[in-house]
């Protein structure tokens, strides 16, 4: 057996095992994703996956609708926002406990400023594990 045969028997075998260890159910994948900004009055998706659509609620507020609903709303989302020029307007991504909604066909969020003040941003990306 040649040492290219040997290399490519092992590289199917490392690829058969990495399928049986990491499937879609695992919980570690993402469920859903999703870059967006707030560009010329209007909202602009970048790139996304299981998300349907961003509504701008409000300046600095927005909802991720979800392509395909989750069974629930125990789902655990990250987002971060970036900062909208390079003179330190710092942003940051955040969800108030009561008011902003987290269902199981979407979530929302807000971006806000270092003061706390709810403003736009031209990029804010988001994911959701389940």
């Amino acid at each position: 057996m040649s040492l290219v045969s040997k290399v490519s028997a092992l590289a199917t075998r490392l690829a058969n095992e990495v399928k049986t260890l990491v499937r879609p159910e695992h919980p570690g994948i993402t469920r859903a994703w999703v870059c967006f900004g707030y560009i010329g009055s209007a909202i602009v998706i970048n790139a996304s996956h299981n998300v349907s659509g961003v509504t701008r609620l409000a300046a600095g507020r927005y909802r991720i609708t979800f392509a395909t609903p989750f069974a629930d709303a125990n789902y655990c989302w990250l987002a971060f926002a970036r900062s909208t020029g390079n003179t330190g307007t710092v942003r940051t991504a955040l969800a108030r406990s009561t008011t902003d909604v987290k269902t199981s066909t979407h979530v929302e969020v807000i971006c806000t400023t270092a003061s706390t003040s709810l403003a736009d941003t031209t990029e804010m990306n988001l994911v959701v594990y389940r």
